[in-house]
Order: C-alpha cells, then structure tokens, then sequence
C-alpha cells in the first residue's frame, strides 16, 4: 500500500497504556490520529485533550482510510481487531498477548499471513537501552559462555479482580515479557519449564486460578538455564531485571537509583523512590517501539516484534501454567503440539 506523507493511524483501546500510546504518537512529527473506544466519553475526552477525532466503532477508523492501527484493548479484543486490520490490507501494532492461547494466535497469524500486512507485537523491553545494550553484548561474544539468567518482574500491587479474572493468568499477563526478553537477549529459545506458584497475600487470586507469587526454572536451548520470578507485590516500587552470569562476565539489567530493594549490608545503600509502573520504568521504550512501529509503515521494513515471536512467548507461558498446575517439568514443544489447530 502507498503511504501517504501525514500517516493517519488509529489507535483503539483508550486505558492506560493506550492513553500513553495516543500521547505518544501525537508528538511524532508527520502522524495523525483517529481514537475509538468501547467507552466513547472516555474516547471523547482524550481526543480532545489530544485535539484529534474520536469515533465510536472500530469500523469507522477503516472506514475514515487510516494507513495503521494500534490495538491497545483488553487481550480479548486482540484477535477480532487484527482480523479487522488483515481484512482492509492495514498494517498493526498489538499490545501483548495477542491470544490466550495458542490456536486463536495460529489462527489470525495466517491470516495476517495471507493478508501480507506488517503486525509489530508490544513487548517495549525489546525498545529499552538497557536489553538492548545487553544483547549487544551476548552477540558480541563478551559473556562467554552463557551459564545462567534470572529475571524478574515484581508489580507495585495487584490490578484490580475484574482485569485478573481475563487476564490469562500470572504467567500469561506477567512473566511473558520476561520470557520474551531471555529470548531476545540471549538469541536462544527456551525448551523447556519447571514452574511453580501460590497465592500469598490477595486471597480472591484463587477464585481465578490464579496466583499473586510464581517461580520459573527454565531451560534454554543452547544448555543455558534461566530463573523467573513473578511477583503482584512489592512494596517498594516497580522493579523488573534481568542477570546474565557468563564464563567470562555477569551483566544485569534494571538495576540502578531507583531499584526498588534495600540493602542490609553494613555500609549498604538505600536506593532513591523506586519506579511505580510499567510506564514510567519503561517509558523511553514505548515511545522507541512506536516510533519505530511508524518507520516500519513508512518504510514497508520487516516487523521488529513479530506474531512468531508472540507465539514463542505464548507456548513458555502455557508451558508453566501447566507446568504449575501439574507440577512437573513441561517441554515447549509439548505444549505447541498439543494446542496448534488440527489443520497445522
């Protein structure tokens, strides 16, 4: 498709971080933005603050000739607005997961197939300076050989019950993106997953089957092996690293003023506020991958997050929920085999 000079995209789903991507992309020079959201007086009152359109029906942002489309909705709506992308030709960017499992996922990756769109996935730690420099560093060679990684997301406090009951579970919601960013980082895929998890300090978690603490061992295909921790609670701030210990050198990411933990050493420093969000921990990412989701429309380039690497991320995150529930080790290539449609 031919990209005009102002690039019109529309952005649907208005919450938190679809509110941070409208402001985001309002900034970048040559874009203009068409909202919608199921809520419309929400839709209506950021378009305004924005100066841009609102509609109230997804349709209507094809409708009006858009060049792309953001899908910030809940998961729920991430499916049936990409198949809406495919089927008018437009590319997408897709905030993460894009399914809950992997048949849905298989499914409208062929379609998107078909459709020759371009869909960039939102896993912003890919965007960040900090993963970035470290996977610079794993293909520079200046590890060594990789023994072991430990990564970990930790949330300031729970969303709220009616987010956790869609949400997939911690897993799915949470410890993806550290799944995601041990493949990015390290080039390698994870094969396998020993997981375990428990419900310490919100007791409704367990009406969803879910868990607010979660652990991951994981094995990496190169024979490296991994450790992730999930956490809904933290009481000093938002804190998500990620260690690579080499033969040759240990490097960590999200370590620094504001990590939010306190050293007990003697003569052990107390770090400043620790971050509070997603948002504000990787704010700088978010605007890189939209900034580089709109280079990619202009350019035709290939997607710098695509659908198989959600579909990656995916299948390590089933593989611990089944891991978890039947508390033994569970390969990834088990889980793939078990949940791709019949036809595949």
């Amino acid at each position: 498709m031919s990209v005009a000079a102002v690039l019109r995209i529309g952005i649907v789903g208005l919450g938190r971080i679809g509110a941070v991507h409208a402001q985001t992309l309002s900034g970048l020079g040559g874009v203009s933005l068409l909202l919608s959201d199921a809520d419309h007086e929400r839709a209506t009152e950021i378009a305004g603050v924005l100066g841009v359109p609102a509609v109230a029906r997804p349709e209507t942002l094809l409708e009006e000739g858009i060049d792309a489309l953001v899908i910030a909705t809940s998961t729920q709506g991430h499916v049936p607005l990409l198949r809406l992308a495919a089927s008018a030709g437009v590319p997408a960017f897709c905030e993460k997961p894009v399914a809950l499992e992997l048949a849905a996922l298989a499914e409208v990756s062929d379609e998107v197939a078909r459709a020759g769109i371009t869909v960039q996935i939102g896993f912003q730690r890919r965007f960040d300076a900090g993963y970035r420099a470290a996977r610079a560093a794993v293909i520079a060679g200046e590890l060594g050989n990789l023994l072991l990684v430990r990564a970990a997301t930790h949330d300031p406090a729970p969303p709220g019950e009616a987010y956790i009951a869609t949400s997939g579970g911690i897993f799915r919601d949470l410890s993806i993106h550290d799944f995601d960013a041990i493949r990015y980082v390290t080039g390698e895929e994870i094969v396998e997953v020993y997981a375990d998890g428990a419900v310490r300090e919100t007791e409704w978690f367990a009406r969803y089957d879910d868990v607010d603490a979660a652990v991951a061992a994981l094995r990496l295909s190169g024979g490296a092996l991994g450790i992730v921790s999930g956490a809904r609670h933290d009481p000093l701030g938002y804190d998500v690293r990620l260690e690579l210990f080499g033969a040759a050198e240990s490097i960590v990411v999200g370590v620094d003023s504001r990590s939010p933990i306190r050293s007990v050493e003697p003569g052990g420093t107390q770090s400043g506020v620790g971050y509070r969000n997603f948002v504000e921990r990787f704010e700088q990412a978010y605007r890189e991958e939209l900034a580089v989701f709109v280079e990619t429309v202009r350019s035709g380039g290939e997607s710098a997050c695509s659908l198989e690497d959600a579909q990656a991320a995916l299948a390590v995150a089933l593989a611990a929920d089944r891991s978890r529930r039947e508390r033994r080790p569970v390969g990834i290539e088990e889980v793939r085999l078990a949940r791709m449609p019949s036809h595949r």
